[in-house]
């Protein structure tokens, strides 16, 4: 009876991630098909900050396309003394500066970047955006058009995953494009998220500076998402256009892809315990799979096993929704099974501890904060 009803139960939760997956696919296209202004009616002045942290591949393309936008801002980047000199002499009319300074503020080093270059700000608009995202040359006009709408007081963008290398960054790219972007559309849609991400925030300096500038989260892991937070709590709109912007992965090995999704899904437990729990139904396939192998000598491995390939056949046509709709180039379909047991394997080790690992430093996260848990790893 027991082996019975644990067959049961992880066949109902693959029929529900099926049912999540086939609503995903049509809110994806909902939303993808909004129409909002592509351009701004006035072009404010702007200061676009990159803190960076080392080299990485595809770095100096991701850099350029900031610098190559139909719109004038100023860049600040952190770190890259050769890159900015290539880009110097690439985008001559552009206002390019490095900012060199190791002050720390707390125990994230991207905050004490930001915090350190903020003393550079130059314009009433500051648009933040990470060193792995690459964005085409209207972005940043339809990002201070969305600034622009009445109500507004910051933006944020969704972004999907683009592979920069090999077999590593496909799966990473996959888990965005298959769970992550699609999850993010039916949170807007149902109220249940907030988001605000590191892709992009835009926000006014007068905004920036009445929520304390960066150093107030430069002990938060999750800086984003605690900037999203303290907009929220002085009754801020973060508004989210329906356009998506490149994120470039860079995974070179199995243990990178593991460390850096153990991280995101650590983060993302510390900061909602129980929705992330409740992300439990989203796992079809897994779920099914598991309730077809308990079901192998019993009158149920018929139906379990039609799950299975149901809730597989919903997954790639999330993916495949995802990929029309965004515009993005084809995706690795192949690597869906692979993706789908990857990213429960990740959900179930999430609950099993609370360190992670970040540019060579290991943290425990009380309460969303960072604290150090030992010396940098080799």
């Amino acid at each position: 009876m027991m082996l019975y009803s644990l067959t049961v139960a992880a066949t109902l939760l693959a029929t529900v991630g099926c049912c999540y997956a086939v609503l995903a696919m049509i809110l994806v296209g909902r939303f993808a098909r909004q129409r909002k202004p592509l351009r701004p009616a006035a072009t404010p002045g702007v200061t676009i900050l990159k803190p960076l942290h080392g080299d990485e591949p595809g770095l100096f393309n991701n850099l350029a396309s900031f610098c190559n936008q139909n719109y004038r801002a100023i860049l600040r980047i952190t770190h890259t003394a050769d890159d900015l000199k290539r880009l110097q002499r690439l985008y001559a009319a552009r206002d390019l500066e490095l900012v060199v300074d190791a002050r720390s503020h707390g125990s994230n080093r991207k905050v004490s970047n930001l915090a350190n270059m903020a003393e550079h700000i130059r314009h009433d608009v500051v648009v933040v955006s990470d060193s792995d995202m690459h964005v085409d040359p209207a972005y940043l006009s339809r990002v201070v058009a969305a600034l622009e709408t009445p109500g507004v007081s910051a933006v944020t963008c969704l972004y999907y995953g683009a592979p920069a290398t090999g077999i590593w960054a496909q799966l990473s790219a996959l888990a965005i494009n298959a769970h992550f972007l699609p999850g993010v559309v039916v949170g807007l849609a149902s109220g249940l998220a907030r988001p605000c991400f590191g892709s992009t925030i835009a926000l006014r300096r007068e905004t920036l500076d009445e929520i304390g500038g960066f150093r107030a989260v430069a002990d938060r892991l999750a800086d984003d998402h605690a900037i999203g937070e303290a907009l929220a709590r002085r009754g801020r709109t973060i508004a989210i256009p329906p356009f998506a912007i490149a994120h470039r992965c860079t995974q070179m090995s199995a243990r990178e892809l593991w460390q850096h999704e153990l991280r995101w899904a650590r983060t993302i437990w510390s900061i909602d315990p129980i929705g992330y729990a409740g992300s439990m139904i989203t796992y079809a396939f897994p779920w099914a799979l598991i309730a077809t192998l308990l079901a192998a000598a019993s009158d149920l491995f018929a139906p379990a096993l039609g799950i299975t390939f149901a809730a597989l056949a919903c997954r790639m046509a999330l993916l495949r929704a995802v990929e029309r709709e965004y515009g993005l180039p084809p995706q690795d379909y192949w690597l869906v099974p692979v993706r789908d047991l990857l990213s429960f394997a990740v959900f179930v080790c999430s609950f099993l501890g609370r360190e992670v690992s970040w540019k060579g430093h290991r943290y425990r996260l009380p309460s969303g904060r960072m604290a150090s848990a030992g010396s940098p790893q080799p």
